[in-house]
């Protein structure tokens, strides 16, 4: 599936489903950790972070352990599919890393 199309997919998904926001902690490879909102999106395991000040992102399982991840960078922008499946980290289920550009995505 087109990443375009497999975007588009994710936004209306999470569009339509409404789930509730817990607080959390964040961690991404460029803004490091700080509070944010946990928004679990499907039982699958696929999820979205949010935090004022920061990037949104949408992790969306592919398979067990392999996810996509988009990010959306300013208030009311378009997701931004980041390169490459991220896999689920080995030294913590919490986190998400991308072997090719060296990101991590964590969630607790």
């Amino acid at each position: 599936m087109p990443h375009r199309l497999f975007a588009a997919l994710v936004v209306l998904a999470l569009a339509a489903s409404p789930a509730l926001a817990k607080e959390a902690r964040c961690f991404t490879s460029d803004d490091g950790e700080y509070p944010c909102e946990f928004t679990s999106t499907d039982k699958q395991g696929s999820f979205e972070i949010s935090a004022p000040g920061y990037p949104s992102f949408a992790l969306v399982i592919d398979s067990p352990g392999v996810a996509w991840v988009y990010g959306t960078y300013e208030e009311g922008g378009k997701p931004v599919a980041l390169p490459g499946p991220y896999l689920r980290a080995e030294d913590d289920g919490a986190c998400w890393e991308n072997s090719d550009t060296q990101t991590r995505i964590c969630a607790w």
